[in-house]
């Protein structure tokens, strides 16, 4: 048995209109072919080409360790230079990641590449991210801190995306004062006998391959599996219903140092309660207990 995904619809490319009108009203995610294609960075970006401009900047790194105690909210596992990273995911594969890195702030020179999509969405401009994966690395599945809507740009190699709304957050075994599922989930292959409120999930999935742009509403769940080495980028635009932009508010400015606080008073006991709290709570909800 597999997950209940969806390929996400595809266009070509798109108006302003009928990307506010069939996809962000009513809040489904749609991959964009062409959109970036008069970009410089449609042609510049690589590896190379990164490795060139800011080899020599260090960079915070993460990989699929579990969360633990001694370690704050999405604190780095540890750090190389950009050259030094990108040789070894050009060497073999690798579960290092860059995750959240305004490369774009420490190289200027980066925000020549490209421009902000008219869309209809009001962007906010000083947060345009990067993320680096090497060969099959995955990402943990999560939410955005924000609950932003989110144009996620691939570049270099190809990546999969498996996505689900926050409706279906019922059946993902959400850890407790956290933004993620339970980490012992493999979503390339779930264990439905272990996780069996994943059956009743409804998500979708897509491959990114260079260039090409995936639209991802407010608070949808995501989870990335690099299936050659690769980055993207992506922007966001804050929260427009009442209670995601609510949420948000709550997650940056309370939940994060709630979590911090706890883990430093109750240390590996709060994880471990948060982690058995998700399991108990999601199979009791789905008449799994």
């Amino acid at each position: 048995m597999e997950l209940n995904l969806e390929q996400i619809q595809r266009v070509g490319t798109i108006t302003r209109e009928d990307f506010l009108g069939t996809y962000v009203a009513s809040q489904k995610p749609v991959v964009i072919e062409h959109l970036i294609e008069d970009w410089p960075a449609y042609q510049k970006w690589n590896l190379c080409y990164l490795k060139q401009l800011a080899g020599e900047r260090t960079v915070p790194l993460y990989d699929n360790r579990p969360v633990a105690s001694e370690r704050k909210f999405n604190e780095p596992h540890t750090s190389m230079k950009m050259g030094d990273y990108i040789d070894l995911l050009n060497k073999k594969p690798t579960n290092y990641r860059i995750f959240l890195y305004n490369l774009l702030k420490e190289v200027p020179e980066l925000q020549n590449d490209f421009s902000y999509p008219d869309l209809g969405l009001k962007f906010m401009k000083k947060l345009p991210f990067l993320f680096f994966g090497g060969s099959g690395a995955k990402v943990f599945m999560h939410y955005d801190i924000d609950l932003a809507n989110i144009l996620h740009f691939h570049f270099h190699g190809e990546k999969r995306c498996i996505l689900f709304p926050p409706s279906e957050t019922k059946y993902l075994y959400k850890i407790p004062h956290s933004l993620m599922s339970h980490q012992e989930i493999d979503y390339t292959n779930p264990d439905f006998e272990k996780w069996p409120a994943l059956k009743k999930a409804k998500g979708y999935i897509a491959n990114l391959k260079h260039g090409e742009t995936l639209y991802m509403p407010e608070g949808y769940w995501h989870q990335m599996t690099y299936l050659t080495p690769g980055f993207s980028m992506s922007i966001r635009s804050v929260a427009k219903n009442m209670g995601n932009f609510t949420e948000a508010t709550y997650n940056v400015f309370i939940m994060r140092y709630l979590d911090n606080f706890m883990r430093k008073v109750r240390g590996q006991k709060w994880i471990e309660y948060k982690n058995s709290r998700a399991i108990s709570k999601t199979n009791k909800m789905n008449g799994y207990d």
